[in-house]
């Protein structure tokens, strides 16, 4: 089923209060009939890789990761230069969705954490703008505050979020080929039951699981010459490129 992700008649709220300019403005997202999908919506076609709750867009341009935490796959991002597009999808209740509870937590933790945020209008419905202070130092770029947009989508007994990081935070036209990603995404829900805010599983693609089985030899033949532990060894990292 198509859904409208913007109501009528809805004005931007202003973005001017952290100093981040208004990255989805209204010839981005005025009533555009987008996604993100539910799997039983009437999905337009396009090539999609497959990690079990979440089908991604394989898009021109852009670099599909998984990032692995206790050894199971925690997020995806897509990455188009120096931005990223970071997706999480998990299990939302049947009748209230989960999208006004979780704009509230991050404007509480982004405060906590000595940054600033505030609501604003994107083509998915409201979103949030922060300011934040970056888990590491980035090279290249300077210090301080970098901006960040969470958006955030309520489906059929699921949530989808997305968190664009880079120039793309900034810059309508960067943001662009990602936020035409998020529309494109298919959520897998599934009928198996799954506490509201739970994750819901990723699985990696056949060719995703033979890169790591061979990541994983190679780490191994290399960990002999150093007794089994290599120093300057890093951990997997899964990409697709299109």
């Amino acid at each position: 089923m198509l859904r409208r992700r913007r109501g009528q008649g809805e004005e931007p709220e202003e973005a001017e209060e952290t100093g981040l300019a208004g990255a989805a403005g209204d010839e981005a997202g005025a009533d555009l009939v987008v996604g993100p999908w539910d799997v039983n919506d009437e999905v337009p076609p396009a090539e999609r890789i497959d990690f079990g709750s979440i089908q991604v867009p394989a898009t021109e341009g852009c670099e599909v990761q998984v990032s692995m935490a206790d050894d199971q796959a925690a997020w995806i991002t897509v990455v188009r230069g120096d931005s990223g597009l970071q997706l999480q999808a998990f299990a939302a209740p049947k009748t209230d969705g989960l999208w006004a509870d979780v704009r509230q937590e991050i404007a509480d933790e982004v405060a906590k954490a000595g940054g600033q945020s505030n609501e604003a209008d994107g083509p998915f419905g409201v979103e949030v703008h922060a300011l934040i202070a970056p888990a590491e130092a980035v090279p290249g770029t300077p210090g301080g505050l970098h901006p960040v947009r969470f958006l955030g989508v309520d489906g059929p007994r699921w949530f989808l979020r997305g968190v664009i990081s880079g120039p793309a935070a900034r810059r309508p036209e960067i943001a662009a080929p990602l936020e035409q990603v998020f529309a494109d995404v298919v959520v897998v829900r599934g009928d198996h039951p799954a506490p509201p805010r739970d994750m819901l599983e990723i699985r990696l693609p056949a060719e995703a699981l033979q890169a790591l089985a061979e990541e994983a030899e190679a780490a191994e033949a290399e960990g002999n010459k150093w007794g089994g532990i290599d120093p300057f060894q890093r951990g997997p990292e899964i990409t697709e490129t299109r």
